[in-house]
């Protein structure tokens, strides 16, 4: 037999109606009546019920996450920490790796709250032409969507890096990265390093701009390999993502150079991972935590049918560790 609402509220000693608003977390019930409710929820195994809650208050309680890849580190981190921040308030996240038209049209018939759509091509926003009656909030560059966005200033992030190392003396600047004109929010971070560096263009200066072919580990590992191996005059690197950087370091490892006496390293995504690698990586952008509840907050005002600022672009952090060090 289910435990019912009615069930906690008689080993509680409270009315129906409280229980039913501290499951709700709501402000009306006092913290140490709402703590004890929980506990004997928990106690009695009890198990909502979504269905009638849905039909109630008019609400799925899910929301769709049109996802781009599944294997790098900084996007899962950031949607399991959207997850956690949206678990609290009783919602399910829905992934989708389809295409992104196909993806909004699944949503859109499981009848979702909201749609998370997360930074994909150009053409792919640019062309959308699938009409949602669900409200979407997107996670990318704010001039390629319709939509209200949450953006990084990636730019601002890859400039605030390449200024640091130029300050403990660093010229010898290389950026590695994913330079595919179909992935906007890397071109921000390669323009952010041209300006910072006083570079026009990437071809004025081939020897210390380093396109890999995707942002998996072994994409940093190659592209290092081979600057490191003929480009002796480089003291520094900055790098696209963290996967990229976790194959610099073994590219590095394997010619013989110590970080950061040798070569000094600044990974974009400010993550927590960065510090449990064998040398702590210095890092630059917008912390991870920071991110995630921002989009959630977010999430949630959209599904409330509050109106959401249009554009939201989160300012940066340097986080400096043990990967960079002066040059003498």
């Amino acid at each position: 037999m289910s435990v019912t609402i009615k069930d906690i509220a008689k080993h509680a000693g409270v009315s129906y109606s409280t229980v039913s608003k501290a499951l709700r977390d709501s402000p009306l019930v006092k913290k140490p009546t709402k703590t004890k409710i929980l506990k004997i929820a928990e106690e009695l195994g009890y198990q909502p019920n979504v269905a009638a809650r849905s039909l109630v208050q008019k609400k799925s309680f899910t929301i769709g996450v049109a996802w781009p890849s599944v294997e790098r580190v900084a996007p899962s981190i950031l949607i399991t920490k959207i997850n956690d921040l949206l678990e609290e308030h009783s919602y399910t996240t829905l992934l989708s790796i389809n295409k992104l038209e196909s993806a909004i049209a699944t949503f859109n018939r499981f009848q979702v709250d909201a749609i998370l759509v997360f930074g994909e091509t150009e053409e792919e926003i640019n062309n959308l032409k699938i009409q949602s009656t669900v409200p979407i909030l997107y996670y990318g560059i704010e001039q390629h969507s319709s939509f209200p966005t949450i953006d990084v200033n990636r730019r601002l992030a890859i400039k605030i890096a390449v200024d640091y190392l130029q300050t403990i003396c660093h010229q010898h600047i290389a950026f590695i990265g994913d330079l595919s004109s179909t992935d906007p929010m890397q071109k921000d971070k390669l323009l952010g390093f041209l300006e910072a560096m006083g570079i026009e263009r990437p071809s004025d200066s081939p020897e210390f701009i380093v396109p890999t072919n995707g942002l998996e580990v072994h994409d940093g590992y190659l592209a290092a390999k081979s600057l490191l191996s003929s480009n002796k005059q480089v003291t520094a690197i900055v790098s696209g993502s963290y996967d990229l950087t976790r194959g610099i370091l073994r590219a590095a490892s394997e010619i013989g150079l110590t970080i950061p006496t040798d070569l000094s390293i600044i990974s974009y995504d400010n993550i927590p991972q960065a510090e449990n690698l064998d040398v702590r990586l210095t890092t630059v952008g917008v912390p991870i935590t920071r991110i995630a509840q921002h989009i959630s907050q977010t999430l949630l005002t959209i599904i409330e049918g509050e109106t959401a600022e249009n554009s939201i672009i989160l300012e940066p952090e340097l986080s400096i560790v043990d990967s960079c060090a002066p040059l003498p």
